[in-house]
């Protein structure tokens, strides 16, 4: 006599019930973990305008570097001295060797504080440098 193999007429199904625990536990462990930069600009500058612009994909890589109209400088929420500038652009270099330096430079300044602040990320060896602008319409 063969023996034949009975299939059930219900397929097992796949427990659901714990699924907005799982759901909401994902969304508070994201909402903990992720941190948002915002900075506290002192000075006032407008960007100058360029007709070609890239993002930068990656923000958590960047550090930026304001100068106002008035020649000040800003690094993150604090007013620099532009001789801070090597000192402080190595020690982010040490904590993040791919850290990219974006320049926010009202468009009136002079180009001597900006070959001054270059000159000084070169002493950082802070080489990967952005210029930020406004896209020309």
């Amino acid at each position: 006599m063969k023996f034949k193999k009975k299939f059930g007429e219900t397929k097992p199904r796949i427990p659901t019930a714990s699924l907005p625990d799982v759901i909401f536990q994902l969304i508070l462990f994201f909402m903990v973990t992720t941190t948002i930069k915002v900075y506290d600009v002192k000075v006032r500058y407008i960007l100058p305008e360029a007709a070609a612009i890239e993002k930068i994909e990656n923000k958590r890589l960047v550090s930026y570097i304001w100068v106002g109209r008035d020649g000040r400088i800003q690094i993150d929420d604090n007013i620099v001295q532009l001789d801070d500038i090597v000192d402080i652009m190595y020690r982010k270099r040490q904590e993040n060797p791919n850290v990219i330096v974006s320049l926010r430079i009202d468009r009136d300044s002079k180009m001597g504080i900006v070959i001054d602040i270059q000159q000084r990320l070169r002493k950082a060896d802070a080489l990967r440098i952005n210029y930020s602008a406004l896209q020309k319409l």
